[in-house]
């Protein structure tokens, strides 16, 4: 059962009980991440992020690691393009330990100057985990490439000139401009009692006065770029897309149909075509990348230089058919997955609690899994075909291919794409 109520202070809360199941999970979201941060303090959304957990007033950072794990939960934090996550997930007797110290962790911080300059040094290492894994960094270089150097074109990591700028002062004020009222949701989910779960958020976050200022961000253009970044490595990794819809596009389930068929698992037409039938790559799927004002609709494949043409070619092909070519039948199994994996996800209480507080950042309420299985089952062949057509028919691609290539061997690849 799905409830929202706001805390005295109006920080809504997002509660959906379930008593069937033995745990909770309660997520602190704040709606910052990459894309609004400036230029020159880039990375600084995750940075905090990492630093909320080493330490409190009351707490070492030790004490919070043997806390959670005597409680047998789990405690984590994560930063995106718009918003940044702190949750708890424990057994449910265990929820006003977890509240508590899950709040202690983000009313409480010292942010322990020592600390600061130490883990500069722990997110230089996951910088250098990403840029070695070039299947991940490919589509850092890839949205950089499309909307820029400001804005969604920042990665969330930030680079490390920006890193090793920050002071607890930057830390600080970030806090103070973002980290309010203005900009705070609480999503729940699991088995809990209201009563007593409002009752901690109201003495904790709910007595939170600082009120914070709503962010801003630059309206994303989309660049149709084709780039070629040349580095030695044993695979090209291809990054392939147009323009997408935004997250509360009233089109957004027939994208994710649209976007089933094209390469999402393995019947699609990408896998089965480019790497069942011509045995080209290992990996090759499609996505769709919504945002509040935007979207990218995109292709990533893995494979040898000598293959690169032919992959691009196969898929802006596909891309380009589909308007006349998705029968009855690949809409119907889209559909059936497209269920099964929504139905499935939302077993984790983790899951429940992020699909609540994604409806209320991005749509402002609530549909319940039947109010989007029947959305989902009113999207019509023609709905899919015409979407297909106003995305991919005439527009041109975006390109981004890392690895041992040169822009001269994709002459004729680029021709199509424009």
């Amino acid at each position: 059962m799905y409830k929202k109520i706001n805390l005295a202070n109006n920080v809504p809360v997002l509660m959906e009980t379930a008593s069937e199941i033995h745990s909770v999970c309660i997520g602190f979201w704040i709606k910052i991440g990459s894309r609004y941060e400036s230029p020159d303090k880039n990375g600084i959304s995750h940075f905090l992020e990492h630093m909320f957990f080493k330490g409190t007033q009351t707490r070492t950072a030790q004490d919070i690691a043997v806390e959670i794990d005597s409680l047998g939960g789990e405690i984590n934090a994560y930063t995106s393009t718009e918003y940044t996550v702190f949750y708890v997930k424990v057994l449910a007797e265990y929820m006003g330990p977890a509240l508590g110290l899950l709040s202690d962790i983000f009313l409480n911080s010292t942010f322990p100057e020592a600390d600061i300059e130490k883990e500069k040094n722990i997110v230089f290492e996951e910088i250098k985990m990403v840029e070695d894994n070039p299947s991940d960094y490919v589509h850092d270089l890839f949205s950089k490439h499309i909307w820029g150097d400001k804005g969604l074109g920042q990665t969330v990591l930030g680079g490390v000139e920006t890193i090793s700028s920050f002071t607890r002062n930057d830390l600080i004020d970030h806090i103070n401009k973002y980290y309010g009222t203005e900009n705070i949701i609480v999503s729940c989910s699991g088995n809990f009692i209201e009563a007593e779960l409002v009752e901690w958020l109201n003495r904790t976050i709910g007595s939170l006065e600082r009120q914070g200022i709503k962010k801003s961000g630059l309206g994303p253009v989309f660049t149709n770029k084709i780039n070629i970044v040349t580095k030695d490595l044993s695979e090209a990794h291809v990054c392939l897309g147009l323009k997408g819809l935004p997250y509360s596009s009233e089109d957004r389930y027939s994208m994710h149909l649209l976007n089933t068929i094209l390469g999402s698992g393995i019947s699609s037409r990408l896998f089965q075509n480019v790497r069942e039938q011509k045995g080209l790559v290992y990996s090759i799927y499609s996505y769709h990348a919504a945002y509040f004002d935007t979207g990218l609709w995109a292709v990533y494949a893995g494979t040898d230089k000598k293959h690169v043409s032919e992959v691009i070619n196969i898929t802006v092909d596909e891309m380009k058919g589909l308007p006349h070519s998705i029968t009855d039948d690949e809409l119907r199994r889209a559909k059936a997955q497209l269920k099964g994996n929504l139905l499935l996800a939302l077993e984790s209480t983790s899951n429940k609690m992020t699909n609540i507080a994604k409806q209320e950042l991005y749509y402002g309420k609530y549909y319940s899994p039947e109010e989007i299985i029947r959305m989902v089952e009113s999207v019509t062949l023609e709905k899919v075909k015409r979407l297909a057509g106003e995305t991919a028919g005439d527009s041109a691609f975006a390109l981004t291919v890392y690895g041992p290539v040169k822009e001269k061997d994709l002459k004729d690849s680029c021709k199509l794409l424009q």
